[in-house]
């Protein structure tokens, strides 16, 4: 067995990732956390399950980082190699703690850890990434040993806990960085006499793109008028026909004109500078971190009552929070932010606000980091 390293840190955490690229709000989440560790005096070690971009770009800044190329579950040949490869690795850097950042790792990290023996099975702790509705991918990841389970929301929380055998689980809010001061709106053309309604996310069928196409057909039925800046495509090919789809559904429900398809861009902090209202449409959605980079900015936010988004955009007050993803329920929540500029400013200022105090990285990696010293010290 190889010597365990001495250790220099506060708390050393293992951190397992399903991929090498950043996808979404997960990957944005522990990036937060990877860039502020070191100065709290943590260390994190990502181990990435495929190599990529995001691997190197940790280790260019000083991380130290592996890749496992562990394949796809149903390889049961890989899948043995990648957890015995994975043991090996938690005996040798012995961490305080394996964390698996979803679902998919934590079906390898349990395993691995058991198998690394001197007690590291009862320091496995796995992050629930969505709101689980029995997939078994979530029911196998929790059949598997875990000291806890963390989630991003209540909603999460209460969902996971409905799942057998029942684990310790604990909801850790998200966070953003605060809006950069130098940062400029996108140079892109857009109307000035109707306000801007935007959305940022990969082209996914569950995040809504369509039913808020739909919705804006409503309220131009109304005689409300909009214009819709989708920010976002079809990012590393996951639902390729039904981003191609959007832009002809447009057309078909007569709002093309009023529509703006962005594609992808490096950072959508520039258009979100752009829009007078962000709408997440996700139903449901396990936390929305891109309303917090909407408030970070002073933009007005509406979300559906459903997971986390309930839990921090306080209705009527932070911003709008529609009954359910249905086109009508969406038209509904955003109609009356469509017609007072004044009632969108007071969301605005009262969602900027409470970003500040509560949703920053720095907040963030405060209860993050609490958590995992509760969880490490075998605190209930």
């Amino acid at each position: 067995m190889p010597a365990r390293e001495p250790r220099t840190a506060l708390m050393r955490i293992m951190v397992t990732l399903p991929w090498g690229e950043r996808l979404g709000g997960a990957e944005a989440m522990i990036q937060e956390i990877f860039d502020g560790a070191a100065q709290l005096g943590h260390e994190l070690e990502p181990v990435f399950f495929n190599d990529g971009p995001w691997r190197a770009e940790l280790a260019a800044a000083g991380m130290r980082t592996e890749a496992i190329d562990a394949g796809r579950l149903r390889d049961p040949l890989r899948y043995a190699t990648a957890v015995r490869r994975l043991a090996a690795l938690i005996r040798g850097r012995n961490p305080d703690l394996i964390l698996n950042w979803a679902a998919k790792t934590q079906i390898y990290g349990s395993p691995a850890a058991r198998l690394a023996g001197a007690g590291a099975g009862d320091r496995v702790v796995w992050f629930q990434q969505n709101v689980p509705d029995g997939f078994w991918l979530d029911r196998l990841a929790t059949l598997l040993p875990a000291r806890a389970v963390c989630c991003y929301s209540a909603a999460a929380k209460e969902a996971q806990q409905k799942m057998w055998p029942v684990r310790d689980t604990y909801a850790v809010a998200a966070g953003a960085k605060p809006a950069p001061d130098a940062e400029l709106p996108a140079t892109i053309e857009l109307p000035a006499d109707v306000p801007v309604v935007g959305l940022v996310g990969r082209l996914q069928p569950w995040k809504g793109q369509d039913r808020m196409l739909r919705a804006q057909a409503l309220l131009r039925a109304r005689g409300v008028e909009m214009h819709q800046l989708v920010v976002g495509g079809d990012a590393y090919g996951l639902s390729a026909e039904y981003a191609a789809w959007l832009p002809e559904l447009a057309r078909e429900l007569g709002i093309a004109d009023a529509v703006t398809f962005t594609g992808q861009v490096p950072d959508a902090g520039p258009y979100i500078r752009r829009m007078d209202v962000l709408v997440n449409a996700s139903d449901p959605e396990p936390f929305g971190i891109v309303l917090l980079e909407a408030m970070a900015r002073g933009v007005a936010t509406m979300a559906v009552d459903s997971g986390g988004p309930g839990e921090f955009v306080r209705d009527g007050e932070t911003g709008m929070l529609a009954r359910s993803g249905s086109p009508e329920d969406l038209a509904n929540a955003l109609e009356p932010l469509l017609a007072s500029a004044q009632l969108r400013s007071r969301c605005a200022e009262a969602g900027a606000e409470a970003f500040r105090a509560e949703f920053t990285d720095v907040a963030l990696r405060r209860r993050f980091f609490a958590r995992m010293e509760q969880i490490a010290g075998g605190a209930s």
